[in-house]
């Protein structure tokens, strides 16, 4: 992993110099650019510093909790933005965003590298990044010392023998969570995904209120050793959970999986546009791509990335995750959480 981040940094000069062309008013000064996100963006600063370099724009990087509460907050001063670009709006929320007209039209000169195939607007005001699926994750050595089977699948978590075992994140207020149960009304229907969740409730469900409490608190399988051995999380998650024997100490449950993909987008009102394309650009080109999976265990959506050693036994990408078109989330998501939250009574 230190090899593709080296390689990243080396190589980034060439490619900026090629997608960010630098203008007599960059080159010499230091301007900023803000980039609005999520709590979990990650990068290595050698990469941001070598854009900064190249480009005389300097990152400034405000987060705003997970996509939900970010796609929140850009709706909520979409009159007055607080960023110059945003990324980490998934495509549950982005339906969402652009509703609202919080992004403006732009296409990189990076975007048919890949990222196109994620396109959910014929405007073009969204750029896929990366992606990531939201799957069941097990502890694999919980259940081999219970010696009980570990479930594979979306109906077995209804057996009275995993009661008490699972815990998820609340839709209203985490991504996953939202993904999760998108992927339930995918698998049953709008006639059956609200009986599907009242025997999740009746078999002990936990919602958590978000990722990093689920995650790292109640799931078994993780640094926090918590009660609970069934997780919601995402199909590179076994990746960060490699024990000494060199083998991942938890697996993604790949037929209960709901493709997120994250995008980014020039904030409508910006007053750097140029800078915004630039930064667009950088979030696309060959050397931001190739470390997103080591910085933030998504998938890049640049087409002839490299993934680290490894991910390809640990964290394959699933082969037929579920989907729903974006309209019918955009109509459904309010009324599909307020019928969840009376389930779960949360």
């Amino acid at each position: 992993m230190k090899t593709l981040r080296a390689a990243a940094v080396l190589g980034l000069a060439t490619a900026l110099t090629t997608s960010c062309t630098l203008t007599s008013s960059d080159s010499g000064t230091s301007s900023t650019v803000t980039l609005v996100t999520h709590d979990s963006w990650a990068a290595p600063q050698q990469l941001l510093d070598a854009f900064q370099q190249q480009t005389g724009i300097k990152i400034q990087v405000v987060k705003k909790g997970d996509a939900g509460s970010l796609t929140n907050s850009l709706v909520l001063t979409k009159a007055n933005p607080i960023g110059d670009v945003a990324y980490g709006v998934d495509s549950t929320f982005a339906s969402r965003g652009l509703g609202e007209g919080v992004f403006e039209s732009y296409t990189s000169p990076e975007a048919d590298r890949g990222p196109q195939r994620y396109a959910i607007d014929a405007e073009h005001r969204l750029s896929a990044i990366d992606l990531g699926d939201v799957c069941l994750n097990v502890d694999t050595g919980w259940f081999a010392e219970k010696g009980i089977p570990a479930p594979t699948t979306y109906d077995e978590l209804t057996d009275p023998k995993y009661k008490d075992l699972l815990v998820v994140e609340n839709p209203a207020t985490s991504s996953p969570g939202l993904a999760f149960l998108l992927g339930t009304i995918a698998k049953y229907g709008d006639q059956g995904w609200q009986g599907y969740w009242a025997k999740l409730g009746d078999n002990g469900v936990k919602a958590a209120s978000g990722w990093e409490e689920a995650y790292s608190q109640d799931f078994s399988g993780s640094s926090g050793k918590g009660p609970r051995p069934i997780v919601v999380s995402y199909a590179s998650s076994p990746a960060a959970e490699i024990g000494q024997d060199g083998k991942p100490r938890t697996k993604a449950l790949l037929d209960t999986c709901y493709r997120q993909v994250e995008y980014a987008g020039v904030l409508a009102g910006t007053k750097q546009a140029d800078k915004a394309h630039k930064l667009i650009d950088f979030l696309l080109s060959q050397q931001f791509q190739a470390t997103v999976a080591e910085n933030m265990y998504v998938y890049p959506a640049r087409q002839g990335v490299n993934l680290p050693a490894g991910w390809a036994e640990v964290a394959p990408l699933p082969e037929s995750p579920a989907t729903l078109p974006g309209d019918r989330v955009q109509a459904g998501r309010e009324q599909w959480i307020r019928q969840w939250r009376t389930l779960l009574g949360s």
